[in-house]
């Protein structure tokens, strides 16, 4: 099987696990967590354009598991992400990850952060190595294991 049929596939699985678990992930700390997931893949090579920033809230207001928060707030809180981290990757990835720490107690609720993560990243068909990394990044800010996502 192909890289790239691999990737899909693994996203649609991901995206299947996600809809299972869609009433239990209503939380504020998730919704929070998911665009601050969403803004560092985007912004992973150290960039994001408008066409991308665009694509990726595409996908956010498509996601069926996100369709539990206002589609206007979802994007809001992700431009809010995406300016943090492309005004300074480093000090913005800062901030992103301590949004994203807030789910760490709560299980189901990290894991579906880090399976939205790798949704958005392999979206394009392509779930490139700085994408991969940012999600191995929070996989260990998390304390799950990146295997446990073949990362």
């Amino acid at each position: 099987m192909a890289l790239w049929d691999r990737i899909k596939d693994s996203a649609q699985t991901m995206q299947s696990q996600l809809v299972a678990k869609k009433n239990d992930l209503k939380s504020g700390a998730f919704r929070d967590a998911s665009m601050a997931m969403c803004a560092l893949v985007a912004a992973a090579d150290g960039s994001v354009d408008p066409a991308e920033r665009q694509r990726v809230a595409a996908l956010i207001g498509g996601n069926e598991v996100l369709q539990n928060f206002p589609a206007d707030d979802l994007r809001q809180r992700f431009n809010k992400y995406v300016d943090q981290l492309t005004a300074d990757f480093d000090f913005g990835k800062i901030g992103v990850m301590q949004e994203i720490a807030k789910v760490k107690k709560k299980p189901a609720e990290a894991r579906a952060v880090i399976q939205i993560g790798i949704v958005i990243g392999g979206a394009d068909g392509d779930f490139d190595a700085q994408e991969r990394k940012v999600v191995r990044d929070v996989c260990f800010a998390l304390d799950i294991p990146p295997a446990e996502f073949d990362l």
